[in-house]
């Protein structure tokens, strides 16, 4: 598809020890398009989103962000494109302890070599935005699992990124706030051109998607 923020072609996944995720896996996904995919626990959605962020490996098949082969890439040109073009929200959270919400948040915009003060300002307005104002100098220790997921779909959006892959990104939120980030993440893909896929078993979360796909070993349908 010309123009796709994401191409996957003929992708197959096999764990170790031999069992199958799925094969002949392809999926096009143009600017402003959010994608929700829906599965059985262990089909592979979270192996999935990994292979598309370069953080994993297929056996098979291609994936193209912006045009740009990840297979093409050295390990520190794909860190970089996934550090630039992908934000990431990982059921994890992987909020770092010794860093303050704000600092957590920023951190995209530092490490591509922005200015210090503007990234922390953008930060604080990336919290109020996921309803955590004025919290920008706590610690990931004063929250809780709601505030942590808020933090990181924060961080995953700080910096526009091109490509949005969310990992259960409402699982631990209460409906209302679970309602008003999935309206963030979508009228941020939209407003910036970018792509989402939200991994989910939600079929509320599902709802704000253009597609819902569900993956199975023969791909997405």
């Amino acid at each position: 598809m010309s123009g796709a923020v994401l191409s996957l072609a003929g992708l197959k996944k096999t764990l170790p020890g031999g069992r199958l995720l799925f094969d002949g896996l392809t999926l096009d996904l143009a600017p402003g398009s959010v994608v929700a995919v829906m599965g059985e626990s262990g089909v592979g959605k979270s192996t999935l989103l990994n292979l598309i962020a370069g953080l994993d490996r297929a056996d098979r098949g291609d994936i193209l962000v912006e045009g740009v082969a990840l297979a093409s890439l050295s390990d520190d040109r794909r860190t970089v494109l996934r550090r630039d073009r992908i934000g990431f929200v990982f059921q994890a959270f992987h909020i770092l302890p010794h860093l303050t919400l704000a600092q957590n948040v920023a951190l995209p915009l530092v490490l591509s070599g922005g200015p210090a003060g503007l990234s922390s300002r953008q930060a604080r307005e990336m919290l109020a935005a996921v309803g955590l104002e004025g919290r920008g100098d706590d610690y990931a220790a004063q929250l809780s699992g709601g505030e942590m997921q808020r933090v990181a779909i924060a961080r995953a959006l700080i910096h526009r990124p091109a490509l949005i892959l969310a990992d259960e990104p409402t699982g631990n939120l209460d409906p209302e706030t679970a309602e008003k980030i999935l309206a963030l993440l979508v009228r941020a893909t939209r407003e910036s051109g970018a792509a989402a896929i939200i991994v989910t078993h939600s079929e509320r979360a599902a709802q704000v998607a253009d597609r819902r796909l569900t993956l199975s070993r023969h791909g997405l349908a």
